[in-house]
């Protein structure tokens, strides 16, 4: 195999065979293709796309690169949730232990920020000593003891998509349906799966913005997932504003902990978690039905166990004991916080998703290459929902930022993201359709 050679090829709109896909992929893990051939490589298939069957080969080898990891010595159903990402979305952070809380085995595999959407690893790194890289023993230990444990890939995990996801996040190509189909499918079944839901965004806040993009990926995530042998399936979710009253990293945490104390009910973000938490519970077999499994989710956090299952995951990897209680004690704070109020009186009436997210990497949560530092103090704190009504002075979200002169920029900007108008915006349902296996 010939590196440029297969470059060439998926250049001009051929299809790959599997056995130049395996061979190039096994060149991404151990290094000896260039960063420039991988990002050739990426370019070449975001212009000229990949069959089901390129799709599925790519998949199982960035799969096969590293370990799969077994769990027979847990007699429960094995199951995860993945998004393709958003604004606000920390919806990981709280339905892996609701649904451990019900009685599912959940090793979560997930990554970091990419593009202009938050990663949970960022958001789980704000809490001092939390290990987003266990053993493979230790990750076994804490999903038998708690239920759940939200990670990151390990060195032994689907090794070339960890290198292919870097890459892809800094050179415009994120956006390709195949490429999210092999990362998001290649660290699930790396992680052993049974059963896999998959909440797929849509929006301006979304990688794909329309309803037809949204479902062609599902579908593809869908059909090379239950073509491995993972029973899967996908709701499509509205991405057109922050999901969360928060964007950023330890603000995002703060929002964990008010969720699962049960303060955030009738919310978009309660919508999108308890029905994922339902699908997860009934495509894994758990429940007859989703209703069913809406019902155990809401026990689950109304009695504290869902919290419980959080502060317990919190500690076996390493964070504080006390964490849920003195949250406050140890996640970072940025040093100014300002209010953005309303310049008019009226209704929030839209806002542009993908340039909040963007103004968080700006504020310094976010990265524009792959080695570089965040911040975890910097955000937005309570963002007001599309449809509020406002009056003039009345703050509808704070900044969090590293100096009084980041702060007055992101506040002049997020003024200028957000639009307030006489009327009130026409409601969208926040969960819009479900793509079956």
């Amino acid at each position: 195999m010939i590196p440029q050679e297969v470059i060439r090829r998926k250049r001009d709109g051929e299809a790959l065979d599997k056995a130049d896909i395996t061979a190039f992929v096994r060149g991404l893990a151990d290094g000896s293709i260039s960063e420039g051939q991988v990002a050739a490589f990426a370019m070449a298939v975001w212009f000229s796309g990949m069959s089901l069957d390129e799709t599925v080969s790519l998949t199982l080898a960035m799969r096969d690169s590293g370990d799969v990891l077994s769990w027979a010595a847990i007699d429960k159903p094995v199951a995860d949730k993945h998004s393709t990402g958003g604004v606000g979305d920390n919806v990981s952070l709280m339905l892996a232990p609701i649904v451990a809380a019900c009685g599912l085995a959940v090793p979560m595999i997930s990554g970091r920020g990419l593009g202009h959407t938050g990663g949970t690893l960022d958001k789980l790194e704000s809490i001092p000593g939390y290990d987003i890289k266990p053993s493979a023993a230790l990750l076994r230990q804490v999903v038998k003891d708690a239920g759940c444990a939200v990670i990151g890939q390990t060195a032994d995990l689907a090794p070339a998509d960890r290198r292919l996801y870097a890459i892809r996040d800094v050179t415009a190509t994120v956006d390709s349906v195949p490429l999210i189909t092999a990362s998001i499918l290649s660290k699930k079944l790396a992680a052993g799966l049974q059963s896999l839901v998959l909440d797929v965004k849509i929006g301006n806040g979304a990688f794909m913005v329309g309803l037809q993009e949204a479902e062609t990926l599902a579908r593809s995530l869908v059909g090379v997932a239950n073509g491995a042998g993972v029973k899967t399936t996908a709701l499509i979710t509205d991405m057109n504003e922050p999901l969360a009253d928060a964007a950023g990293n330890a603000v995002e945490i703060e929002n964990c902990l008010a969720f699962l104390r049960g303060e955030k009910a009738g919310t978009r973000l309660e919508a999108v978690v308890m029905s994922l938490a339902a699908e997860m519970l009934s495509t894994s077999g758990f429940t007859v039905s989703p209703a069913e499994g809406t019902d155990l989710a809401r026990r689950a956090l109304k009695s504290g166990a869902a919290l419980e299952r959080f502060a317990r995951m919190v500690h076996l990897l390493g964070g504080p004991t006390d964490f849920v209680e003195r949250a406050h004690a140890y996640l970072p704070v940025a040093p100014v916080v300002l209010p953005v109020e309303a310049p008019i009186e009226g209704f929030l009436h839209s806002c542009n998703a993908r340039d909040v997210g963007m103004e968080v990497i700006a504020l310094g949560g976010g990265r524009t290459r792959p080695d570089e530092p965040i911040d975890h103090r910097v955000g937005f704190s309570g963002l007001k929902p599309l449809g509020t009504k406002v009056a003039k002075g009345e703050p509808f979200a704070f900044v969090h930022a590293a100096s009084e002169d980041a702060a007055q920029k992101s506040r002049s900007r997020l003024l200028e993201i957000y639009a307030i108008s006489e009327e009130a915006p026409a409601g969208r349902p926040v969960v819009i359709s479900k793509i079956s296996g």
